[in-house]
This record gives C-alpha cells, sequence and structure tokens, in this order.
C-alpha cells in the first residue's frame, strides 16, 4: 500500500499537523472540513509551522503546501484519517460516508484519542481495513504515532499504517483497542488527578506543574498540558475511559468540568488552568 493520495478529515489543529506532516513526505492531501472557513485557518497555521521549519533547514512552504488540495467534501484516496471533534456519533458519520466514497481497496484511519476503533468499524462494510493512527499535538514535532488493532483489522493493514508511519519520519508503537489505548489510559488519569490537587487547594497550579516538570523530568506540566489539548477533549476522554472501563475512579474531576461548562478549555479558547492573553 503506498498511499498515495490521502484525504485528512478535519482541518483543525491535530487534522491541519497531519496534513502538513503527509504532503512533507512528498504525498498529495485532500483537505476536507465542514467547518466554513476551517480549511482556510488550517492552511494559514501550516505556513507559519513550515516557514519556522524552514528556518531550521525545512523543506519549502511552497512546495508543501501546493501538494494540498482543499475540498469540499469527500473524496476518493488511498486513505482517509480522520481527525474531527471527540464525538463518536460524528466520526461514524464520517466513516459511513467515506466507505461508500473511498475505493474498496483504500484503509480508514482515525485520530481518535480514546473512541473505541472497533466502533468506527462498525460503520463501514471493510473493518478489515479500519484502524486508529493517533498523532500528538504539535504532530509536526512530536514523534509518536500510536497504532491502535481493532478486533478484526487486518495484519496487513497494521504492517501498512506502521510503515507509514515511519516514512511520515514518526516512531509507531502498536496498541489493541481498549479504552484509551495506552497513552489516555495512562495520560488522562495523570492529568484528571492533578486538577484534583489543585480542587483541593494542595497547591497552586504553577507549584504542581513545576513538580512534575522538574520532578519527574515532564517537558510540560500536567495542567499546562490540558490546556495545550483542550479541557473539553480531557473531559471527553475520561469520560470514554469511565464508561468503558466501569470504572468511576475515572471520571472527570468537578473543575475540570466547571471548566468546560464556562467556556474555559485551554489555549483554544485563551483561557483554562492558565490565562493566553
Amino acid at each position: 500500500m503506498l498511499f498515495e493520495h490521502v484525504l485528512v478529515v478535519g482541518a483543525g489543529q491535530m487534522g491541519g499537523g497531519i496534513a502538513q506532516v503527509v504532503a512533507g513526505s512528498g504525498r498529495r492531501v485532500f483537505l476536507h472540513d465542514a467547518e466554513p472557513g476551517a480549511v482556510e485557518r488550517g492552511l494559514e497555521t501550516m505556513r507559519k509551522s513550515l516557514t519556522k521549519l524552514a528556518e531550521k533547514g525545512g523543506a519549502d512552504p511552497d512546495d508543501v503546501l501546493a501538494r494540498i488540495e482543499p475540498v469540499g467534501d469527500l473524496v476518493p484516496a488511498d486513505l482517509l484519517v480522520e481527525a474531527v471533534i471527540e464525538d463518536a456519533d460524528v466520526k461514524q458519520e464520517i466513516f459511513r460516508r467515506a466507505d461508500a466514497v473511498l475505493p474498496p481497496e483504500a484503509v480508514l484511519a482515525s485520530n481518535t484519542s480514546s473512541i473505541p476503533i472497533v466502533s468506527l468499524a462498525a460503520a463501514t462494510q471493510r473493518p478489515d481495513k479500519v484502524i486508529g493512527m493517533h498523532f500528538f499535538n504539535p504532530v509536526p514535532v512530536l514523534q509518536l504515532v500510536e497504532v491502535i488493532r481493532a478486533r478484526d483489522t487486518s495484519d496487513e493493514t497494521a504492517a501498512a499504517i506502521t510503515e507509514l508511519a515511519r516514512e511520515l519520519g514518526k516512531t509507531p508503537a502498536v496498541a489493541n483497542d481498549f479504552p484509551g489505548f495506552v497513552s489516555n489510559r495512562i495520560l488522562m488519569p495523570f492529568i484528571n488527578e492533578a486538577v484534583w490537587a489543585l480542587e483541593e487547594g494542595v497547591a497552586e497550579a504553577e507549584a504542581i506543574d513545576t513538580i512534575a516538570r522538574l520532578g519527574f523530568a515532564h517537558p510540560m506540566g500536567p495542567l499546562a498540558l490540558a490546556d495545550l489539548i483542550g479541557l473539553d477533549t480531557c473531559v471527553a476522554i475520561m469520560e470514554v475511559l469511565q464508561e468503558g472501563l466501569g470504572d468511576d475512579r475515572y471520571a472527570p474531576a468537578s473543575l475540570l468540568r466547571e471548566h468546560v461548562e464556562a467556556g474555559r478549555l485551554g489555549r483554544k479558547t485563551g483561557r483554562g488552568f492558565y490565562n493566553y492573553g
């Protein structure tokens, strides 16, 4: 599987980064987002990212962007990479439509960070060609791609996506299809506990993050990381863990829910556990 033509659905922080990396590998990218203006904003963000990388010896921004074609709807391609919001219904509808539009041999991949791949595969007639391809933010910088095999994912599909991740300059790690996979089953309870510590007055946000950074050698503290991920996304993942594992210890901290209900979602809204101007 060469994956010469890749359809990326979702032009936000993650989808835009994925499109940039795929186009940077020399492949042609079709970029779609149902939200008006989202693709244009995504392309502008990509240009800024590529310009910074070019200053460090990266590819010419115009060359990379020339390989990205905005499209108004789903179009045929060798590979779908879905990168929309963490909403199972929305993702399942995209997979249902993609199954009808993309050729039978195409692979359908999701960048979901928590939603079971089997539930997306069930929306298609090709469960053997459905897989998780979980990139990390910021996509052009971080090396990991978590490759998630569902129950019916074929060895051929898993091998092809693992090889593609390497060709994109990433390091693939294969996980099985359990709630939260590996990354978020470990990370999200850590973030959630940090929020509980803040809520209970154990320490201020800056102190909690400093202890994590300097004591655990983490590049970013858990509260700052939650702001980067998006607090609404953190809540959504915790809910998937709570429901999927049947354990209330994964319930989102009340302060986390409070921030989301107030629209304080982190960096994308300018305010979360920290203010970003």
